[in-house]
C-alpha cells in the first residue's frame, strides 16, 4: 500500500475519552442553531475570511456545527486540518497550506475548497478535553497578525462557553 501523500492527524491515546465527552454535549448531528451561527459571522467578518467553522471532531469525521461559506456539513477526520489543532492541543495557524508539508498533497488544499490558510482555536469539552476548533480558513495565504489570534481565541471562549450549556 502507498503511503498517504500528506499527513493525516496524529489520534492520542486518550481519544477513546475524548470522543465520549463530546458525545456527552449532546450536540453532534444536531440541526443548525443561530448561536452558533452568529460566531462563524463574527469570525468571517473580523478576520475577513471567506469560510468560517465550528468542527466538531468525533472519532473519524469532523463535522461542523456550524458554517459559513462551505456547503459541506462534514469532511474525514484523516484530512481535517481541525485534528491537527487538537494534536497540536493549542491555537494552529498554517499561513500557506502549499509550503506545509503536512498540507501540501492534502484533498481539501489541492482540491475544492483549496484551502491555502487556516487557523483554528481549540474548543474544550467542561473536563478540558480537547472536542473542536473555531477556525477560518481563506484561498490565499496570509498573515496572521496577534490582533487577530486574540480575536479567534476569545469567539472560541464564547463558543465553548455555549457548548457547555449544551450538556
Amino acid at each position: 500500500m502507498p503511503a498517504c501523500p500528506y499527513a493525516p492527524p496524529s489520534i492520542p491515546a486518550n481519544d477513546g475519552s475524548r470522543v465520549k465527552a463530546l458525545r456527552r454535549l449532546g450536540v453532534l448531528d444536531t440541526p443548525p442553531e443561530d448561536r452558533f451561527d452568529r460566531f462563524v459571522q463574527m469570525v468571517r467578518a473580523l478576520l475577513e475570511v471567506p469560510i468560517a467553522l465550528v468542527s466538531l471532531v468525533d472519532s473519524d469525521r469532523q463535522w461542523f456545527k456550524a458554517r459559513a461559506g462551505l456547503d459541506e456539513c462534514e469532511t474525514s477526520r484523516e484530512i481535517s486540518f481541525c485534528g491537527h489543532a487538537l494534536a497540536a492541543n493549542d491555537l494552529l495557524v498554517v499561513r500557506d497550506a502549499w509550503l506545509d508539508a503536512r498540507f501540501r498533497e492534502n484533498p481539501l488544499v489541492v482540491g475544492p475548497p483549496h484551502i491555502r490558510f487556516y487557523a483554528g482555536a481549540v474548543l474544550r469539552a467542561p473536563a478540558g478535553e480537547p472536542i473542536g476548533t473555531v477556525c477560518a480558513i481563506d484561498y490565499v495565504p496570509r498573515r496572521f497578525p496577534s490582533s487577530d489570534e486574540v480575536c479567534l481565541l476569545e469567539v472560541a471562549r464564547f463558543v465553548q462557553d455555549e457548548l457547555h450549556r449544551s450538556a
